[in-house]
């Protein structure tokens, strides 16, 4: 009996054996796998497709680069001839501290309206330089939480000169915060309230000053669809890799939040719809796309951030986008304004609907940018190349661990709250880093043609270089300092913490 049991015991011990060494075969089988499926996944990010390549623009060269720096030094860009006519008309700018609502203003006294012809209704005042001189400086502020009615009335309802007092009013509402990579849905009740809410009370208000205008700042990221990245290893790319920014979507049924990319694209859908469908003869309404990537000023994220960084960890250098100046947006909605102010039977094709824009060049890779700097910049700047997985894998992370103390609210006391960039690195981030080449098709058809005769005053190259130089001269005292500037991004985040502080309301702004 003793021996049987040792026997049954010998064989279980073996047998038990046999099942662990398969077990970890196994595991290292299924671990070999998907190291080498992430493996792939890297490779169809890392890729450039030959239709983009088609589509895309030759590189700049370091020569090209430092013979179009020079020439701006010694003569500047100058499009004032470029601008629509001076119409004789009040304007009333939202968001006019920033960086295409700034360059309204400036192109609005640019072609000949008075200072006390316009009025800029912000959350804050600018941190423009070049607002910060000239005729700029008499534009009239008032400080407004777009988010609260009253506060928007009482921004519209301030008496005018009485030089002006009489004329007709434009509305060019270019006010929203961007927090691109923000999908959660715990976290859509911020842009909701700024991108939405933040529209109709400005469109409400609008129309109870008697304008008859109103052009709004919407987004190409609209009609950006979500990346998939993990796609059968057989793939030839992930889905969604490249894409057409068009107005295609519009014509569609609006979708649903959970149909974006993140927050920011499907709060500025349902704004874009609220505009447009607002949109009558005497109310004639419309909406401005800017592709991805707005810049034109160090304020902004797609220039100005790089340029204040001297390292820069980045998996995108390959990644060819459509990219557009401030400048050109700006020229944009003056186009758009003067169509609309044309007689109802020309300009109702122009009504009620979106324009794309961006520059009137083909589309640069994030490396062109990036050796622009690194070429241009008084300052030292470096990449980093990280492999795209890497960052794809951890932005998954990240975005699991922002949730939980929503999911589990015992966890807020618990769990440190994200910092820095780390935050902002959600799967979001990848479908706007993504191959996006915009179409610049409808908006350059003549009026006549249901278009605005868009032509862009600025070349990616021009205006890139341009604010490149724009910072130098500011640095030209001490060149061992970095301006810190306020960009939309971290602009979003103080309003939403004190949106959040205050219960939803940003109406104390300091």
């Amino acid at each position: 009996m003793l021996l049987a049991n040792v026997y049954v015991y010998l064989i279980g011990r073996a047998i038990m054996f046999e099942v662990t060494e398969w077990t970890y075969r196994v595991l290292w089988v299924v671990l070999a796998a998907l190291v080498l499926y992430l493996f792939r996944v890297n490779q169809l990010l890392s890729r450039t497709p030959d239709e983009v390549r088609r589509l895309s623009g030759s590189r700049w060269t370091i020569d090209q680069l430092n013979k179009t720096y020079r020439q701006l030094q010694e003569r500047p860009v100058d499009y004032t001839n470029k601008l629509p006519p001076k119409l004789e008309r009040r304007y009333v700018v939202t968001g006019g501290s920033g960086l295409v609502g700034g360059f309204i203003v400036l192109q609005l006294l640019a072609r000949g309206n008075p200072p006390e012809s316009i009025r800029i209704i912000d959350i804050r005042k600018t941190e423009r330089n070049d607002m910060s001189c000239g005729p700029a400086t008499e534009v009239e502020f008032i400080q407004t939480d777009i988010t609260l009615s009253d506060s928007v009335d009482a921004a519209f309802a301030r008496p005018w000169n009485p030089s002006v007092a009489h004329l007709p009013l434009t509305v060019f509402h270019t006010a929203a915060v961007i927090l691109a990579s923000e999908r959660s849905k715990f976290n859509y009740s911020f842009p909701e309230a700024i991108n939405v809410i933040g529209t109709e009370n400005v469109l409400a208000a609008a129309r109870r000053a008697g304008a008859d205008i109103f052009s709004s700042t919407s987004s190409g990221s609209i009609s950006v669809r979500p990346v998939e990245p993990f796609v059968l290893p057989w793939a030839s790319s992930p889905r969604n890799f490249w894409q057409v920014l068009d107005v295609g979507d519009f014509n569609a049924p609006l979708k649903g939040r959970e149909g974006y990319f993140a927050n920011y694209p499907a709060s500025k859908a349902v704004a874009e719809r609220f505009v447009c469908s607002s949109n009558n003869e005497n109310f004639r309404t419309g909406c401005i796309r800017p592709a991805n990537g707005v810049y034109g000023h160090p304020t902004d994220n797609t220039v100005g951030d790089p340029l204040s960084r001297t390292v820069l960890p980045s998996w995108v250098s390959h990644i060819v986008q459509s990219f557009v100046h401030g400048a050109n947006v700006s020229i944009a909605h003056l186009q758009h304004e003067a169509a609309l102010a044309r007689p109802w039977i020309e300009s109702s094709r122009q009504a009620g609907r979106p324009f794309v824009v961006t520059d009137p060049n083909p589309p640069i890779t994030y490396g062109d940018l990036y050796n622009a700097i690194e070429t241009l910049s008084v300052h030292p700047f470096h990449i980093i190349k990280v492999p795209p997985v890497v960052m794809l894998l951890l932005s998954h992370a990240v975005e699991i661990y922002a949730e939980l103390p929503y999911k589990y609210p015992l966890l807020r006391k618990v769990l440190p709250e994200l910092k820095g960039d780390i935050k902002h690195l959600k799967p979001g981030i990848f479908s706007i880093c993504t191959h996006l080449i915009a179409s610049n098709d409808e908006i350059r058809k003549p009026v006549s043609q249901g278009g605005l005769g868009y032509t862009g005053v600025l070349t990616t190259l021009e205006g890139m270089t341009a604010e490149i130089l724009e910072w130098n001269k500011e640095h030209a005292d001490d060149v061992k300092m970095r301006k810190a500037y306020t960009t939309s991004v971290s602009l979003a985040e103080q309003i939403q913490e004190l949106w959040l502080v205050r219960g939803g309301s940003v109406s104390s702004w300091q």
